[in-house]
């Protein structure tokens, strides 16, 4: 059986993080390749990859320094499973609401787990939090929440510039009307947990949409505008060149850069760093990507409605 290209196996090169390029992607795309001879789906890898990222938390618990390297390279595995998953589906196109909310819910999964068990060390080993133990475990529920927005909302940018620069098949980017749709139309008789699963996706969608107004707006006006949907290569052109600059942010608030943080304040001896890295840098970015997006969406939707990109 042959394996899809290398190339083929990528979201698309605006959206790829340079760290994946070179490290993750080929790796995940080893193991997809793999899995694909084995005839072992897109969810079983996804799977895997939480009992991994479950594992690495549960190293960093212990204040041991090899411990924690050896929960650093389970967290590298588990991560290159991750890639593996989507690799794979774009490979042999298996696309499904449960792949996204699985690919979505292991890294959640993978950082509740090492949030617990930081919170427990910094209780057993620190002066400080085992005198105030509730406050770790308040830092790190905020951070937690923030993480949850973080990545929600960088992996929808992420899917709307696909969705422009691939088309529909290229993206994963949903709405939460259609979503509706379809599960008022599903009988909870023999799909109760096809029409369960569908429940989650939808009000996971419907918070990333109640974040960014000002791209449903956009999303409403391009419906008027281009009903059959084919929108005209200006428009396509013009939202990828003001999009792209915005890309390294979602990057940022993906896995990498927040994985080196946390690979930096256990070498320090003070995981507790990371959640301060969380609440500073990383929400910074995500407000100031947030604002920047919403400012593109109202540009290029007051251009729409002037009568711009017609051609």
């Amino acid at each position: 059986m042959t394996c899809t290209s290398y190339k083929d196996s990528l979201k698309s090169l605006d959206t790829e993080e340079h760290i994946d390029l070179f490290f993750y992607r080929p790796i995940g795309y080893a193991w997809a390749c793999l899995a694909k001879k084995l005839g072992i789906t897109p969810n079983a890898i996804a799977v895997a990859s939480i009992f991994l990222g479950i594992g690495a938390g549960i190293a960093f618990y212990f204040n041991d320094l090899w411990v924690n390297v050896v929960g650093m390279l389970l967290l590298v595995w588990a991560n290159s499973f991750d890639s593996a998953d989507g690799q794979l589906a774009r490979m042999t196109k298996q696309y499904s609401p449960l792949g996204r909310i699985l690919d979505g819910m292991s890294g959640d999964i993978w950082f509740i787990t090492i949030y617990l068990c930081i919170c427990l060390r910094e209780n057993a080993t620190s002066a400080f939090f085992s005198e105030h133990p509730w406050l770790i475990w308040l830092i790190a529920s905020v951070s937690g929440i923030c993480h949850a927005k973080q990545a929600a909302m960088a992996d929808y940018y992420r899917q709307f510039h696909l969705f422009f620069l691939k088309g529909k098949e290229g993206s994963e980017l949903d709405s939460t009307e259609d979503l509706a749709a379809k599960f008022r139309q599903m009988p909870w008789k023999d799909n109760f947990w096809r029409k369960l699963v569908l429940f989650f996706y939808k009000n996971y969608t419907a918070n990333q949409e109640l974040t960014a107004p000002a791209m449903q707006s956009l999303r409403r006006e391009l419906r008027k505008c281009f009903p059959d949907g084919h929108y005209t290569e200006s428009f396509r052109s013009t939202f990828r060149r003001m999009s792209l600059p915005l890309m390294k942010y979602t990057n940022i608030l993906s896995f990498n850069w927040r994985c080196i943080a946390l690979f930096v304040s256990l070498f320090a001896g003070m995981p507790w760093l990371y959640f301060i890295f969380e609440l500073t840098v990383l929400n910074s970015l995500l407000v100031y990507m947030i604002v920047r997006h919403e400012k593109i969406c109202r540009s290029l939707t007051a251009e729409l409605r002037h009568g711009v990109y017609k051609d």
